[in-house]
């Protein structure tokens, strides 16, 4: 499906000089002189290579349509990470840089969607956000009651989120995957 180069959207997957890209960043501008375009931060779904483009209103990019099927998280082994497909129970293996910051998150036996494109895996989308306990938390300052105060924490995973003073260590935390950030805390 064609798309105008200022119909782009973060998110979107494009195919651009024979690769296929996901928009990450867009920015609109429109100077003084000239017509206005589209500036996209791109980053190669197949390599991993990032790319800043600037398209016009006259210019069509082809937008791609990606497969998504159902995955179930196995196993960590070194940079692998293993996935078993939910309807035929065959494994897959994956290199873990394939996630990015996302991959400390995975949890046994996570629900995951998996991006394919022409049957090729090129991301892994987790639940937006997890449960997770804190291991280790900074103790609260005395006269630090300020409602926006937050101190670091240190989760199971090894992660490093800011919490609010109140939270201490061994309690259980929803956190945000993407964004690496406090969300509430666990039932």
């Amino acid at each position: 499906m064609k798309i105008s180069g200022v119909d782009i959207r973060p998110g979107n997957i494009i195919e651009y000089e024979g690769g296929i890209w996901r928009a990450v960043k867009i920015q609109h501008t429109q100077p003084g002189k000239g017509g206005a375009y589209m500036q996209v931060e791109m980053k190669n779904l197949i390599d991993g290579r990032k790319n800043n483009v600037r398209f016009r209103s006259a210019e069509t990019v082809e937008r791609v349509r990606l497969d998504t099927k159902d995955f179930q998280f196995l196993f960590r082994d070194g940079d692998m990470l293993t996935f078993m497909d939910k309807d035929n129970y065959e494994q897959i293996t994956l290199p873990a840089d394939l996630l990015g910051d996302a991959a400390a998150f995975l949890q046994d036996g996570m629900d995951v969607v998996m991006e394919l494109y022409d049957e090729r895996p090129i991301s892994v989308q987790l639940p937006d956000t997890i449960e997770a306990m804190i291991i280790e938390a900074d103790a609260v300052v005395k006269g630090q009651t300020a409602s926006s105060s937050y101190k670091p924490a240190i989760l199971e995973n090894g992660v490093r989120v800011m919490v609010p003073p109140h939270i201490g260590a061994g309690t259980k935390i929803v956190v945000d995957v993407y964004e690496q950030t406090y969300v509430r805390r666990a039932d």
